[in-house]
Formats: structure tokens, sequence, C-alpha cells
């Protein structure tokens, strides 16, 4: 008789990406979902030994990247095309992790996103690839929420 529960870790195909306001959210890769820092190094005169103290300094978030197949959508070239004219446009989002049951397990939410690149597929006459369509968000913070099981 076993006492353990087995717990397998999640796949990385299944997942969903939600922005504010688009309802572009097809995406077949995702990456950036990096939280990171700076330390500040600290040392007083008085401090009993030569070492310094490492301090929280600022945060700092990864940009997000996502590609997808191309199709006869520019949802994603006129929030570009209102960033580059000088709008503002920030969205949130989250990127969000399915289990194999396409039900919602985890999900990164990120704050005040836009879009600081975006680019079109490489062409080649003599491939057969889909052509593939990026894009690199700006953001102001990641946080991992987790779903209640069900």
């Amino acid at each position: 008789m076993t006492t353990d529960v087995r717990i397998d870790p999640f796949r990385g195909f299944n997942f969903r990406v939600e922005i504010d306001g688009l309802t572009v959210a097809s995406f077949s890769e995702v990456g950036g979902l990096t939280a990171d820092g700076d330390p500040v190094d600290y040392r007083e005169g008085k401090d009993p030994t030569n070492a310094v103290r490492k301090l929280v300094g600022l945060r700092k978030y990864t940009n997000l990247s996502f590609k997808r197949g191309y199709v006869q959508d520019n949802t994603l070239w006129l929030w570009y095309q209102r960033i580059a004219n000088g709008i503002p446009d920030r969205r949130s989002g989250s990127v969000v992790l399915m289990n194999e049951a396409h039900r919602d397990v985890m999900r990164w939410n990120f704050e005040n996103a836009w879009i600081n690149k975006i680019e079109g597929p490489g062409l080649n006459a003599t491939g057969n690839q889909v052509a593939i369509e990026s894009m690199e968000l700006c953001h102001e913070g990641l946080m991992l929420e987790l779903e209640p099981s069900s």
C-alpha cells in the first residue's frame, strides 16, 4: 500500500495568454517570465567585520516575448502603432498554465505592459516553415498566482 501521493509536474504546452482588451491570445511560445533584482552593497565604518551587507535593491522584470503563426489579424500591429505614435496604451494580462484537462492551474500576471518590439516573419521561398510573428512586451510587474485546486 502506497502512502505517498504522486505529483507530476505540469506540461509546458497547455497555456493561453490574456491581455486586457485584446482578443488575440493564441501564441505558440512565451518567454521571459522572470523577476530579478539588483542587490545593494552597504557597509558602515563601525561594522565589526570587513564585509559588506547585501540589501534588497530595485526589482526588475525581463521583457516578455511571444511568438505565433501569422494569420490575417493586425491587432498587435495596431497596438504597436498607437505606442509608436505616442499614445500611452498600457495593458495588463496573464500567461495561464493549464493541466491536461485544460483547467487553469497557475497564472503569471503582468502589469502595465506595452509593445516594445514587433517582428514579422522570416520568409524563405525554399522552405516550408510556418510564418512566425513575434512581439516583445515591456512591463512593470510579474506575480505568480496559483489557481484553487478543483
